[in-house]
């Protein structure tokens, strides 16, 4: 697996945007599905059987709702093309990885059965699942908490991937992306982690990136609605207190 450069950005905006007409979706890839859940929305990637992005607002009400686990793994039947089925992922070896986490998803018991949909899954080495990435999601909830709210985008990055599972051929992606945006008041704050999907301790300061490092790797375009010569104007930050790293 090739090194990532490992390096951060947290990336502040002012552009007259508030919270309150902020579209946080990813612009469109190319014909893939979109698909809008009660809590989180997802573009549904066929070739790789799992999403490209899954994107959400999180607020500290949301956090602090709780459900039951369901553990309701089920396929996804308004995927046009058939999503990957729970028995995809028996006797691999690797775990149903959430992309939007459960436990972001409480504010209903629906809401919780939708992020056992398998288009939110991706397939994850458990000692990255319930490590490095248990810990960066709860890590997310902290600083939803904090901040009141915050927008999240999140999924694979299929660079230096590690085969696949099933003869459906569900790519095992190399890296994981989060992407996290708050406002105070006018002002845009942003910063953005890529993780290698390997046994990863828990600083997450290491993976931490500017938000165009990962649209550069994914050719994602994560928040259409900046202004990219604003954006790229502020990339030479390097302070992460703003975010309480």
């Amino acid at each position: 697996m090739k090194n990532v450069f490992l390096f951060v950005l947290p990336v502040i905006i002012s552009l007259g945007l508030t919270a309150q007409d902020f579209n946080y979706l990813p612009e469109k890839v190319g014909s893939n599905q979109t698909i809008e859940y009660t809590q989180f929305t997802l573009s549904y990637n066929n070739t790789h059987k799992q999403a490209d992005w899954v994107a959400y607002e999180l607020t500290a009400e949301e956090v602090a709702k709780k459900q039951d686990r369901c553990n309701c793994f089920s396929p996804d039947k308004r995927v046009v093309s058939g999503s990957a089925t729970k028995q995809d992922y028996t006797s691999t070896g690797f775990d149903r990885g959430h992309l939007c986490p459960a436990a972001d998803n409480n504010m209903s018991e629906k809401a919780n059965k939708e992020s056992f949909l398998m288009s939110n899954m991706s397939p994850q080495l458990p000692q990255f699942n319930r490590k490095i990435w248990a810990y960066l999601e709860d890590w997310v909830r902290k600083k939803a908490t904090a901040y009141n709210k915050i927008y999240v985008v999140t999924g694979p990055v299929f660079v230096n991937n590690l085969g696949t599972i099933s003869t459906k051929k569900i790519t095992i992606p190399g890296y994981y992306y989060k992407v996290l945006l708050r406002f105070e008041g006018t002002k845009v704050r942003a910063i953005a982690f890529l993780v290698p999907h390997v046994g990863a301790d828990t600083d997450i300061k290491k993976y931490a990136v500017p938000i165009n490092t990962i649209e550069t790797i994914t050719g994602l375009d994560f928040f259409p609605e900046l202004d990219d010569k604003v954006e790229n104007k502020v990339e030479s930050q390097l302070s992460l207190k703003k975010w309480g790293l």
